[in-house]
C-alpha cells in the first residue's frame, strides 16, 4: 500500500502544478502588466474545460490510448499521451507577453486547462480502480498533500521566484517541474481491477456504452438532479471570491512578495491542517455530517475577505484572511471529494467522476467568470459580501440531501 500511495502523492503534486498557471499565478501576471480587471475576471472562462470534461470523459474511459501506447494500458497510456503534451503546453504559455497582447496568453492558458483537466480524469480514474473503498479516503490525503505542494510551488514559488528573475523564466521552471507527472506515470501500475468492458461494434453502439449508459446509470439513481444541483453551488461563493483575488490584493496595496507569502508557506500549512481535520471529521462523523460542519466552516470562513476589505492593506488581515480560508477549504475538501468519490459507479469511474467535478467547477467557471464587471458595479466590500451569501444556497440542499439521500459511509483515515 505504501508504494500506491507515494504514486498518488505523486500524481496529486503533478495534477496541481499546472492549475495556477489558468488560474492565481496566471492572473497574477496578467495583474502585473496592467490587464484590465474585466479580462482578468474573464480568465475564469479559460478553466471552462474543467467543467465540460465529462464531455471527453468517455473517450478516456472506453477508447484505447492513442500512438501505440496502449501497451501501458488503459489508464497509463492516456496518461502518457496527455503529459508531455501539457508540459509542452505550460512551456508555450511561458514564451507569451501579455503586455503586448493578452490572446496568446490567454488561448495558452486554455490549451493547459484542457491538458490539465484531461489529465485529472484519468488520474482520479486510476485512484478509484486503484485504491479500494476503504483505502480512498488515504488516497485521497495523500493525493490532496501533493497537490497542495504543487500549488505552492506553481503559486506562491513561481510569483516569488518572478520577482527575481521574470515571469518568462519562472514560469518556464514550472512547465519543467510539470515533467514529473510522466515519471510517476512511467513507475506506476495499471490498476489490477478491471471493468467489465462490453465488446460493441457500430458507432451507435460504441456511443451508448462510452456515453448514455454512464449517464443513465447516475440520473436514475434516487436524488440524482438534487445532488447535481448541491454539487454544482458547493463551490459558488468561494469560486466568486477565489477569481478576483490578485488584483484585490493589489487594490489593497499588498507587494507581490507579501502575497507569495501569505499564499505560500501560510496557505499550505492552513490548507494541510484542514484537510488533516476534514480527514479526523470524516472517520469520526462519517461523511455526511463531516460535509455539514465542514461547509458551515468553508461558508463562514468567506467574510475574513469582507474584513480584509475593510482592513486598509494590513498585512497581518491578509495572512489570516488567506489562512482561515484555505484551512476552512481544507477541511470542506476532505469531506467533498470523499462524497463525490463514493458516487460513482465502478463501471464508469472516469465519465461519473468527471461529471461530478465537472459540475462542481460550474460555479468558478461561469459566474466566476463575471466577478469583474461587478467589481466594478459594486465595489470590493459589497462584491465579497455576495460571495459570502453565494454560498448559501448549496447548505440548504446539503441539509434536504442528508436527511432524504444519505451518503453511504467511506471513512476517511485521520
Amino acid at each position: 500500500m505504501r508504494r500506491p500511495l507515494a504514486l498518488m502523492l505523486g500524481y496529486g503534486f503533478a495534477a496541481g502544478l499546472p492549475l495556477p498557471l489558468s488560474g492565481f499565478t496566471f492572473r497574477q501576471w496578467l495583474t502585473h502588466d496592467g490587464v484590465s480587471l474585466i479580462v482578468i475576471g474573464l480568465t475564469a472562462n479559460i478553466g471552462l474545460s474543467y467543467t465540460l470534461k465529462f464531455l471527453w470523459s468517455p473517450v478516456l474511459d472506453q477508447m484505447a490510448p492513442p500512438f501505440g501506447l496502449a501497451r501501458f494500458g488503459r489508464r497509463r497510456g492516456w496518461l502518457l499521451a496527455i503529459q508531455p503534451a501539457l508540459s509542452a503546453a505550460c512551456l508555450l504559455l511561458a514564451c507569451t507577453d501579455p503586455a503586448r497582447g493578452a490572446g496568446a496568453s490567454l488561448a495558452a492558458a486554455a490549451l493547459v486547462a484542457f491538458l490539465s483537466a484531461s489529465q485529472d480524469i484519468v488520474v482520479d480514474a486510476w485512484r478509484i480502480e486503484t485504491f479500494e473503498e476503504r483505502a480512498q479516503g488515504a488516497a485521497l490525503a495523500a493525493y490532496v498533500w501533493g497537490y497542495r505542494a504543487a500549488l505552492y510551488l506553481s503559486g506562491a514559488g513561481a510569483i516569488a521566484l518572478a520577482s527575481h528573475v521574470g515571469w518568462h523564466l519562472s514560469l518556464i521552471a514550472v512547465a519543467l517541474v510539470t515533467l514529473s507527472g510522466t515519471a510517476v506515470t512511467l513507475l506506476a501500475a495499471e490498476p489490477s481491477v478491471r471493468r467489465a468492458v462490453q465488446a460493441v461494434t457500430g458507432v451507435a453502439a460504441r456511443m451508448r456504452v462510452a456515453v448514455v449508459e454512464p449517464f443513465r446509470d447516475f440520473l436514475t439513481r434516487p436524488g440524482a438532479w438534487t445532488i447535481l444541483g448541491f454539487v454544482a453551488l458547493f463551490k459558488l461563493g468561494e469560486a466568486m471570491a477565489g477569481v478576483m483575488t490578485a488584483p484585490f490584493y493589489h487594490h489593497l496595496g499588498f507587494e507581490q512578495a507579501q502575497v507569495a507569502a501569505a499564499v505560500g508557506p501560510f496557505g499550505l500549512t492552513a490548507s494541510i491542517a484542514g484537510y488533516a481535520l476534514g480527514g479526523v471529521l470524516v472517520a469520526r462523523l462519517g461523511v455526511g455530517r463531516a460535509l455539514l460542519a465542514t461547509g458551515l466552516v468553508q461558508t463562514a470562513a468567506m467574510g475574513m475577505y469582507v474584513w480584509l476589505a475593510y482592513s486598509a492593506g494590513k498585512p497581518f488581515m491578509l495572512y489570516a484572511t488567506v489562512m482561515v480560508e484555505n484551512f476552512a477549504e481544507g477541511t470542506a475538501d476532505a469531506a467533498f471529494l470523499t462524497y463525490l468519490s463514493g458516487l460513482c459507479s465502478v463501471a464508469y469511474t472516469a465519465t461519473q467522476y468527471a461529471l461530478l467535478s465537472s459540475i462542481a467547477a460550474i460555479g468558478l467557471r461561469t459566474i466566476g467568470g463575471l466577478s469583474g464587471f461587478l467589481v466594478r458595479a459594486i465595489g470590493w466590500e459589497a462584491f465579497y459580501t455576495v460571495a459570502l451569501f453565494a454560498a448559501l444556497p448549496a447548505m440548504g440542499l446539503m441539509l434536504r440531501l442528508l436527511h432524504r439521500f444519505p451518503p453511504r459511509p467511506a471513512p476517511l483515515p485521520a
